[in-house]
């Protein structure tokens, strides 16, 4: 009796899937990103999901939810060639005399440490306590003194808020619950002063 070959099976071959695409996230402020995501967690009761998750991330970092992030970076490459092919930007403008004194008024770390005296000087100032605000977002009044406790330095948030809100940085409701972040569009002194104010604040 003559037995059967053995039979042999050929393994399948992997089907190999696309890489899935790298979508980079740039952080301009990481301290007041990892404020905001802190804030965030805190009001979740369970343990976020991986979608969920990118959804706090992207939004604490201030690109709205994920899938409005996904919108953006899908035009990156884009922009980075028309970046890339451009002329080389002109030097920065000089900071005028009020300008330069508003950044001496912040410490190394690029805190407000004294409040200025001039109005001229007070009002460039704020836009260094107007920055680190986040668009699109309700504070508390116990967050907005948070955020200007963390960027000050001489313990007078009160003061700072009422500023913020009469110089139309900040609008709040009639009954001071909530605040928020207005748009405001620097010129170009001011332009050079908050460069110079973000290279202190992301040398740490």
């Amino acid at each position: 009796m003559t037995s059967a070959a053995p039979t042999t099976t050929t393994p399948s071959t992997p089907v190999k899937r696309p890489p899935a695409a790298i979508h980079a996230l740039h952080i301009d402020d990481l301290s007041q990103f990892a404020k905001q995501l802190r804030a965030s967690l805190s009001t979740t009761e369970t343990a976020p999901t991986h979608l969920q998750w990118l959804n706090l991330i992207t939004k604490a970092a201030g690109r709205g939810n994920y899938q409005a992030f996904l919108a953006g970076a899908d035009s990156a490459p884009a922009v980075a060639k028309t970046v890339a092919a451009a002329p080389a930007a002109p030097a920065a403008t000089a900071m005028s005399a009020h300008a330069a004194k508003a950044l001496t008024q912040f410490d190394n770390e690029g805190r407000l440490i004294r409040w200025p005296n001039k109005f001229a000087v007070q009002r460039i100032a704020l836009w260094g306590l107007w920055l680190p605000f986040a668009m699109h977002r309700r504070y508390t009044e116990r967050e907005v003194n948070a955020l200007l406790n963390t960027w000050h330095g001489f313990g007078d948030p009160a003061t700072l808020r009422r500023e913020l809100v009469e110089m139309k940085f900040l609008a709040r409701t009639p009954d001071c619950r909530e605040y928020w972040k207005l748009v405001a569009r620097p010129d170009e002194d001011v332009k050079a002063f908050l460069s110079a104010l973000r290279g202190k604040r992301t040398a740490l």
